[in-house]
């Protein structure tokens, strides 16, 4: 039966002639980004950070100073956010922006908040003081934090720190996963299924 399968082959095959020349080989596989790319993209994410984070004063809910302040997006799991607000996570990184005025703030906030994502930290602190003789009312800056932190879609919550970590004068600050986890993880969870 074999050979009359292969007798068949060949009688089809028989006015095949090979190509000549270089066949190109198109490849469908996503390309890496330039650094050029990465980093035009990376400006444009900033701008964009930058435009929802006001410097306007109208634009803060104004937070008493000794007033326990948080937040939490949806889908942040309750046992979750009270880790964060029991300070329960490992903390590697912290800002202190008490004595900035409100626009250094809002760019060393932005900053050091992009540079722990892409550290790949997940919980951070932030210090921002209560603010008792700002000026044009008492916790400006940390209403203004507050107002920044949940307009900014890489911050999942944030909560009052405890007493001895400083209260109601910084922040426990939960960030999502940088793309480059995501991407890992993703990797990881492909290759623990099985999948090639």
């Amino acid at each position: 039966m074999l050979d009359d399968e292969s007798a068949l082959f060949f009688e089809e095959m028989a006015g095949v002639v090979p190509l000549k020349g270089e066949v190109p080989v198109v490849s469908f596989a996503p390309k890496a980004l330039t650094t050029e790319q990465i980093n035009r993209r990376d400006a444009l994410q900033r701008e964009a950070y930058l435009a929802c984070m006001p410097l306007d004063l109208k634009a803060f809910v104004q937070q008493a100073p000794d007033e326990i302040v948080s937040f939490k997006r949806e889908g942040v799991q309750s046992g979750v956010f009270k880790r964060l607000r029991m300070g329960q996570y490992s903390i590697k990184m912290e800002l202190d922006v008490h004595a900035y005025r409100l626009n250094q703030a809002r760019e060393a906030v932005l900053n050091y908040l992009l540079a722990a994502q892409a550290h790949g930290e997940r919980c951070v602190m932030l210090i921002h003081g209560k603010g008792y003789q700002s000026q044009p009312f008492a916790g400006l800056l940390k209403s203004a934090v507050c107002c920044w932190l949940s307009q900014l879609d890489m911050v999942l919550a944030y909560h009052s720190a405890k007493t001895e970590q400083g209260g109601t004068g910084a922040l426990y600050v939960m960030l999502t996963k940088s793309e480059q986890l995501k991407l890992e993880n993703r990797e990881a969870n492909r290759k623990g299924m099985g999948w090639r």
